[in-house]
């Protein structure tokens, strides 16, 4: 696994930054981009996790594991960069904005 980062935001603390593992950050990323529906009412994130889960590189996320933290990760800062939208009320539901085509 290579030691490059990603600064990644989070919608939660503008303004702030963290450097995370590039590799896994961008393995996360391209799976999230992959399942989350392009229009409401999008999916939760227990059914993200679970259909991007076949889309990740078993050598990065070995029986996906720690792949509901990178989830989480990748969908603050997408949320952040305006990538993704989130549902207005309860149950958290995620899709991708125009930006995420």
């Amino acid at each position: 696994m290579s030691d490059a980062t990603n600064d990644v935001l989070n919608v939660g603390q503008p303004g702030k930054t963290y450097q995370v593992n590039a590799e896994k950050f961008n393995a996360m990323k391209a799976a999230v981009l992959a399942v989350l529906p392009a229009s409401e009412p999008g999916m939760t994130p227990a059914q993200a996790i679970a259909a991007l889960k076949p889309h990740l590189p078993e050598a990065l996320f070995p029986g996906g594991e720690k792949a509901g933290w990178w989830f989480k990760s990748v969908q603050l800062d997408l949320e952040a960069r305006g990538i993704l939208s989130r549902a207005a009320k309860p149950p958290v539901r995620l899709w991708q904005t125009s930006k995420g085509k």
